[in-house]
């Protein structure tokens, strides 16, 4: 099993940036592929970023692509999230979640997530 606890969340004014983290334990981290997903209020999760095991594979959301960045640091078990440039249409519980193999965009491949962590963006 694989804990992941995400934090860095809050409130930000339009065109402002946050950097969001989540931590992982239980599992060799430097072994999974990992993902950050959003879901808005009444919509499905969404898929917004993804990082390769090594980090040297990243994908994004055409809506995210230049403003947002993944990273992840395997010797502190962590993925980052830096968003920049934030609009209001970025307002979500943000996720993060791990999978045991290839990068991919679809939320049901990924077998652990985390809980969320609140992003609002205000106009």
């Amino acid at each position: 099993q694989m804990q992941l606890v995400e934090s860095g969340g809050g409130l930000v004014q339009g065109g402002g940036s946050l950097r969001l983290s989540c931590a992982a334990s239980g599992r060799t981290f430097s072994s999974y592929t990992m993902g950050w997903f959003r879901q808005a209020p009444g919509k499905g999760r969404e898929f917004v970023a993804t990082i390769s095991w090594s980090g040297s594979s990243t994908y994004y959301a055409a809506s995210v692509k230049g403003r947002f960045t993944i990273s992840r640091d395997n010797a502190k078990d962590t993925v980052y999230l830096q968003m920049n440039s934030l609009k209001p249409e970025d307002t979500a519980v943000y996720y993060c979640a791990a999978r045991s193999g290839a990068t991919t965009v679809l939320a049901y491949e990924y077998r652990y997530w985390g809980q969320g962590t609140q992003v609002t963006v205000s106009s």
